[in-house]
């Protein structure tokens, strides 16, 4: 088994942790009770949760990832803390076998607690995922063999046939680049296009966030499902790498980070149309992204509605770099503050009217989530001006993470099934 591939958002890893880490605090507290003793190990257990308080307080008072940060980590932190500093006090009058125990606990501790961090936001379920590599092992393509597009929607003409299998596939493939160090890309390929006799299917061209994988698990679980409701039509999705492993490239080329969006724009829809089954109509290609991805989608839609039929933002940022802005205008603008403004989508949408009524856009974002909520709004009322075909929606309860993600997926997909010709209007 590869280790990269274990899983640990659920299944055993968080609960052997969480285990181990209550035997070792259970080790650490037990020793003769006299009144220095107790002192001490209160002393190191509340040291350690004001550290994690202040830490946490800190972090969202400098903004540091954009967004607050939500109590659940708070809680996994003071417990962290707590632990550590209740190990970091056993390290003084003690025996060597309890300084030692002391010592693994304090890795222990901090693995568990970063475990559990991770375990609450979900982005990142496997080993491999948290250290920026995607488990989606390489995934078997055909060529792209249709010649048309079929007159009328696929839902009309589609039959399924015997070999339909259940679920999708996801993997993986190298899509090349001549000027950008993308990662692997993410694929999802529905049950029809499994199928011997395929049709060409619509395709979403998909980007996550930052920092984040080209992962299609979320896409394509949500996908899955509408498969399962539609005789297994559903689009191809392809998750490419925006981001490269330099840093954020704020959705555009520069010397800095390569050509991040000739990548995405150019060569990753190239790479599709000649090694995937998909419909060569623009209006059957949507671009969608979430987080850092979704400002992306945003601004290539705007700029390309002649490529794409329709705009996906899932907890949109409101533009490119808009967490890091000097810093972006410094390493992907050459310091030209105009030129970053230019860039902005509503900009983009601003300069050329009357290009976009025949685009469906959709907003999600979620309900807890009031970082986003205000810049997801401004983007959709901007689309809408524009002329887009556009709808705004909020995923009740989600905040920034997997149940946005995946509601707002699930909404997505309500809305475009009809106009990628999946299912009746």
């Amino acid at each position: 088994m590869d280790p990269l591939s274990i899983r640990i958002v659920d299944g055993p890893v968080l609960p052997t942790f969480l285990v181990l880490s209550g035997a070792a605090v259970l080790y650490l507290l037990l020793r003769r009770p006299t009144t220095r003793w107790v002192i001490t190990a209160l002393l190191g257990i509340l040291g350690g949760a004001v550290v994690a308080v202040g830490v946490y307080a800190l972090l969202n008072a400098v903004d540091a990832f954009g967004s607050p940060l939500p109590s659940e980590v708070a809680f996994w932190a003071m417990g962290m803390f707590a632990a550590i500093g209740l190990a970091v006090v056993n390290l003084w009058r003690s025996r060597w076998w309890r300084k030692l125990v002391a010592a693994v606990g304090i890795l222990l501790f901090a693995i568990t607690g970063g475990l559990g961090i991770n375990a609450y936001y979900g982005l990142d379920p496997t080993l491999g995922s948290l250290f920026g590599y995607t488990d989606a092992g390489s995934i078997r393509i055909g060529q792209h063999t249709s010649t048309a597009d079929p007159a009328g929607p696929l839902y009309e003409t589609w039959k399924p046939p015997a070999d339909l299998p259940a679920k999708g596939q996801q993997g993986s493939q190298v899509i090349p680049s001549a000027g950008f160090a993308a990662r692997p890309a993410g694929i999802y390929l529905p049950p029809a296009a499994l199928v011997k006799n395929p049709p060409p299917l619509p395709v979403v061209l998909f980007m996550m966030g930052y920092p984040g994988n080209p992962d299609p698990s979320y896409i394509g679980g949500v996908l899955d499902t509408f498969a399962a409701a539609h005789e297994g039509l559903a689009p191809i999705a392809v998750v490419a790498d925006q981001i490269g492993t330099q840093g954020d490239p704020a959705c555009a080329d520069s010397r800095t980070f390569g050509t991040a969006e000739t990548y995405i724009t150019d060569e990753v829809p190239a790479w599709i149309r000649s090694h995937l089954n998909v419909l060569q109509d623009p209006k059957y290609w949507t671009i969608g992204g979430y987080s850092n991805g979704g400002a992306c989608a945003f601004k290539y839609a705007a700029q390309y509605p002649d490529r794409f039929g329709s705009l996906l933002v899932v907890s949109g940022d409101e533009y490119p770099g808009v967490e890091i802005q000097q810093q972006t205008i410094d390493q992907v603008f050459g310091g030209d503050a105009a030129a970053f403004e230019r860039a902005k989508p509503t900009s983009i949408l601003a300069a050329n009217p009357g290009r976009y009524s025949a685009m469906t856009a959709v907003f999600t974002v979620g309900g807890n989530d009031p970082t986003f909520v205000p810049g997801v709004q401004r983007d959709a009322a901007a689309a809408q001006a524009a002329g887009m075909q556009t709808t705004f929606s909020v995923v009740p309860g989600a905040g920034h993470v997997v149940d946005a993600l995946d509601g707002g997926l699930t909404k997505d997909f309500d809305i475009l099934y009809p106009v990628l010709g999946l299912s009746p209007p």
